[in-house]
């Protein structure tokens, strides 16, 4: 057998400090709706399981099932909160910090 032969990729990849945020921040917000989307198809699931039961065990079930999936979710948002924290947390770069700190000065107006 021949060895397989791999492309030529160059993962070069330019991106900006604020780029990298919005990108982390983009991320957060596309999980957190698939987080809601999960919580609507239990609450569906909640309702057509009340609807169909037949005992209380049909009900229990379904209880059980929904409270897996929202102790799941809760982990899931928590994990999502240190993110958030994270990327809030990471540092301007100096020359926009310079920027918004002389922008401070000019918008101020000055007292006498």
């Amino acid at each position: 057998m021949s060895m397989p032969n791999i492309p030529n990729i160059k993962p070069d990849i330019d991106l900006k400090r604020e780029d990298v945020i919005s990108l982390l921040l983009a991320s957060i917000a596309l999980e957190e709706i698939g987080l809601s989307h999960l919580l609507n198809a239990e609450g569906e699931k909640l309702q057509k399981s009340i609807s169909l039961a037949n005992c209380s065990d049909d009900l229990l079930n379904a209880n059980k099932s929904v409270e897996r999936m929202l102790r799941t979710i809760i982990k899931k948002e928590m994990l999502l909160q240190f993110k958030l924290e994270d990327v809030v947390e990471i540092p301007v770069s100096h020359t926009r910090q310079n920027t918004r700190e002389k922008s401070k000065k000019t918008d101020t107006p000055q007292e006498k």
